[in-house]
């Protein structure tokens, strides 16, 4: 996740991820995703672990939300950090 200038800013070589897991706990804090959003199995994006990495670590492309979903994530991230 990130913002199209971060993620495409050679200057910036970090961006905030959060990790998905196989295993989905229903958490307010998490967005479940899978083949609808192209991600080859379900699994939860948990917006209480989100960490810096090197985007040179990302190596491949999977999906990006977008409409109902990049909602639902909005407001996970938003719980996760308190802003609600």
């Amino acid at each position: 996740m990130s913002r199209s200038f971060i993620a495409t800013n050679d200057d910036i070589p970090t961006v905030v991820c959060a990790p998905a897991y196989s295993n989905v706990l229903g958490l307010s804090t998490e967005v479940v995703v899978g083949p609808k959003d192209g991600l080859p199995k379900t699994c939860a994006i948990r917006c209480d672990f989100l960490t810096l990495m090197f985007k040179s670590k990302l190596t491949g492309y999977v999906s990006q939300l977008g409409g109902a979903k990049a909602e639902e994530l909005d407001r996970a991230l938003a719980k996760a950090m308190e802003l609600d």
